[in-house]
């Protein structure tokens, strides 16, 4: 907290039971409730177990006997038969997300640990992920308005066993954590004997990770540094960079502009981004689409352009009438699609 200087607010600690996060919701209530910032603790009632209600009800109580203001959000609605882990998780942090943004609160803390990050690791490398998904998990994350802390990310899990232990307070065992149907669960009970016979423990894949996270870091900072100096926005989303100054740049850096000019939700697959890359690299470059952008070559330039779902038509007329609005862009080239784009998004 003083590290990242966030001070005088009020946090919300995601609670589920276990005794990670009900460790760190007594030590955050115990040590920065002095210092100004108020403690809301927040269940999400998954009700995807017969008990989930339940222990749900017995972290209210845990709460209300020790003075800590407590929520309980319930996961209404059909729940899916495949991904389960996946969308439960998205539908958690969505429900705590939404709360507190409603309620003025925008950081929320989670008690991922030293053996989280470790699992987050070896799962990534086990599908291939490159440097930006090796940086698995970090200590504070903007997330959607929201700001995500993970206070415990360098401890290991024995700490707040002990921690709670010691205060005599039980905590919930979640029977899914021993399903090795999930790979997670499959490392979880894999990386001690993995660090017997490798020598590699949980310490130095975590020391490994903080070393990518600060390669990854510098090389955002570079390409934030080359995207203020060379792309040019315009409005509807619309943006342009030299061509000549693309073949200039190093391929980390091709790669990364590319794909955050094309992301959505998420940056696209990175074999979709490489393909682009590797045809703007010989010219002649036809064109191609990149998540729901269209990207092509137009007066020495390369466009991004929104990818026009329905087919748009626009007239002189109307691109004189918006110049006469707009005179900064008069006297510039820019391509038939681009100006669709720009048009429609006039008075939005």
């Amino acid at each position: 907290m003083l590290r990242h200087n966030i001070k005088n607010t009020t946090v919300a600690v995601a609670v589920s039971g276990g005794a990670d996060s009900l460790a760190l919701v007594l030590m955050a209530d115990e040590q920065y409730a002095v210092d100004g910032v108020k403690i809301v603790a927040l269940t999400v009632d998954h009700r995807l177990r017969s008990t989930s209600a339940q222990e749900a009800e017995y972290v209210a109580n845990l709460m209300k006997a020790h003075g800590i203001e407590h929520h309980i959000l319930v996961w209404e609605g059909d729940k899916p038969q495949t991904g389960i882990e996946e969308t439960a998780r998205e539908a958690r942090y969505e429900l705590m997300r939404e709360w507190c943004l409603r309620h003025d609160i925008h950081y929320l803390m989670v008690a991922h640990h030293l053996f989280d990050q470790a699992e987050t690791f070896l799962m990534r490398l086990q599908r291939g992920s490159g440097l930006k998904g090796l940086c698995c998990m970090r200590e504070v994350v903007s997330w959607r308005g929201l700001n995500i802390l993970r206070p415990l990310l360098h401890t290991k899990p024995q700490v707040m066993k002990d921690y709670l232990t010691k205060r005599h307070i039980l905590w919930v065992e979640d029977e899914s954590n021993h399903d090795e149907t999930f790979l997670r669960n499959k490392l979880r009970r894999y990386l001690p004997e993995f660090s017997r016979q490798t020598g590699i423990d949980v310490e130095k894949i975590d020391n490994a990770v903080q070393c990518l996270q600060s390669a990854e870091s510098y090389i955002a900072e570079q390409v934030e540094t080359l995207v203020n100096k060379y792309i040019q926005t315009e409005r509807g989303g619309v943006c342009s960079f030299k061509h000549s100054d693309y073949l200039q740049w190093h391929h980390e850096m091709k790669f990364r502009i590319i794909a955050e000019l094309c992301k959505r939700d998420y940056i696209p697959r990175s074999d979709r981004v490489l393909s682009v890359i590797d045809k703007l690299n010989h010219l002649p470059f036809s064109g191609q689409t990149l998540g729901d952008r269209e990207i092509f070559i137009a007066y020495g330039r390369v466009w991004v352009v929104p990818q026009l779902l329905a087919k748009h038509k626009s007239t002189r007329t109307e691109w004189k009438e918006f110049i006469l609005q707009n005179p900064e862009y008069k006297n510039r080239k820019i391509p038939h699609k681009a100006r669709l784009a720009i048009l429609q998004s006039k008075g939005k």
